[in-house]
C-alpha cells in the first residue's frame, strides 16, 4: 500500500543510489521532465518517488508531481532494493485478539514490524507467517503479508494485522477515514504547554536530514495529535518553569511518520530515551534513571487500539500498559 497513513511509525529507509541531473526546463510538468532527465525511470515510479518525498531540487523535498518544473539540480534517492520474500519464524507473540480475519498482537519494543535492510527477519510478518500461515492478508505485498499499519521498530504496543483481504480492506478504509481510535503513552523530558491541548501542523521528510520527519511551514501533509499531561516528575528548577519529566497520553487523529515523537520534539518535550529527536539532555537525575533502568529505546508505548471489526462490525477495543522498562523508569522519576 502507498498511502503514508497506513505506515505510520515507520523508519524512513536510507537510499540505496542518488540520482542527479540538471534541469532548465520550466513551466512543463514535475513528473515529466524528471521523465526526461531520468530516462531509466519510469514516470509512474518518478511519481512515487515523488510521494515519497525522495527527490530533492537544490536540497529542497518536492512532493506533487504535477506541480511546474523549475531549473535546478535534481537529486532522486532510489530506495533498496526489496528484501527476499520473509520466511516463518516462531516467535512469542502476545495475541490479545484473534479470529479468521484479524490478529490483535500486542507488540514488544525491538521487534521490526516487517523485514527491512538491515532487519532481515525477526520481525512481526516473520512471527505471523508461522503462526497463521497461508492465511495471513496479501494486499500487504510480498514483504508485507497482512500489515495495515505499523509501529516503530523501538516503540511497543498494540498493532492489528489482517488475515483476510476482506479485513485488510476494511481496516485499510477504517484508517484512511481516522476512524481508529490510537493512544499511546509517552515518558517526556520536561513536560508540553499547556498540560492538555492540540498539536496542529504539517509533517514531512526534513531539507536537513531525509532520514528524520519534521515540522514543516510548507508542504508535508496534515499532522494532529491530542495530548494530555497525565503526571509530572521532579520540581521544577525555577519558579514558572517545567517539570524534570512527565507522564503524557496521546490521541493520533491523523497517522503520519514518527508523528508524535516530532510533536512532543516540536513542544520542547521530546520523548525520553529517543534517539533521533531527543534534542538536549534531561535534568542529571532524570539522566540517572534511565542509566539505572537501562533504556536505550524512546519511551513510548500503543496503549489503546479500538475499531470497528471490518467483517462482523462488532466493536473491538484493546488496552495493555507500558513494559517492563517504561514501567521501571517511572517507577524511578516518581521519587525524583
Amino acid at each position: 500500500m502507498s498511502d503514508p497513513e497506513l505506515i505510520d511509525d515507520e523508519d524512513p529507509a536510507p537510499a540505496a543510489e542518488t540520482l542527479e541531473a540538471r534541469i532548465d526546463l520550466s513551466g512543463v510538468r514535475l513528473d515529466k521532465a524528471l521523465a526526461e532527465a531520468f530516462p531509466d525511470l519510469s514516470r509512474a515510479r518518478l511519481q512515487a518517488l515523488l510521494a515519497e518525498g525522495a527527490v530533492r531540487r537544490d536540497g529542497v523535498v518536492l512532493t506533487g508531481g504535477s506541480a511546474k518544473a523549475q531549473p535546478g539540480l535534481y537529486r532522486v534517492d532510489l530506495p533498496p532494493v526489496a528484501p527476499a520474500a520473509p520466511q516463518p519464524q516462531v516467535l512469542p507473540l502476545a495475541v490479545l485478539y484473534e479470529d479468521a480475519d484479524l490478529i490483535v498482537i500486542d507488540k514488544p519494543a525491538g521487534m521490526a514490524a516487517h523485514p527491512a535492510p538491515g532487519t532481515p527477519d525477526g520481525t512481526l510478518v516473520n512471527a505471523l507467517l508461522a503462526r497463521c500461515g497461508d492465511s495471513l492478508s496479501g494486499i500487504g505485498g510480498v514483504a508485507r503479508p497482512g500489515i495495515v499499519h505499523r509501529l516503530d521498530k523501538d516503540t511497543s504496543g498494540v498493532m492489528v494485522a489482517a488475515k483476510s483481504d476482506r479485513a485488510h480492506q476494511g481496516l485499510s478504509a477504517l484508517f484512511a477515514t481516522h476512524d481508529i481510535e490510537r493512544t499511546y503513552i509517552a515518558l517526556t523530558r520536561g513536560a508540553p504547554t499547556p498540560l492538555q491541548g492540540r498539536i496542529e501542523t504539517r509533517i514531512g521528510r526534513s531539507t536537513a536530514d531525509r532520514k528524520k520527519m519534521a515540522v514543516l511551514k510548507t508542504g508535508g501533509r496534515e499532522a494532529i495529535t491530542d495530548y494530555r499531561v497525565q503526571r509530572t516528575f521532579g520540581e521544577p528548577a525555577r519558579a514558572g518553569g517545567a517539570p524534570l519529566a512527565a507522564r503524557v497520553a496521546c490521541t493520533l487523529q491523523t497517522g503520519r511518520t514518527h508523528q508524535i515523537r516530532v510533536h512532543l520534539s516540536s513542544k520542547g518535550a521530546p520523548i525520553l530515551g529517543d534517539p533521533v529527536y531527543g534534542s538536549g539532555s534531561p535534568a542529571p537525575p532524570v539522566r540517572a534513571a534511565l542509566a539505572e533502568v537501562g533504556l536505550t529505546r524512546q519511551a513510548l508505548h500503543a496503549a489503546v487500539l479500538g475499531f470497528v471489526h471490518p467483517i462482523t462490525g462488532a466493536p473491538l477495543r484493546f488496552e495493555t500498559d507500558p513494559p517492563a522498562d517504561m514501567a521501571a523508569l517511572e517507577i524511578l522519576l516518581s521519587t525524583l
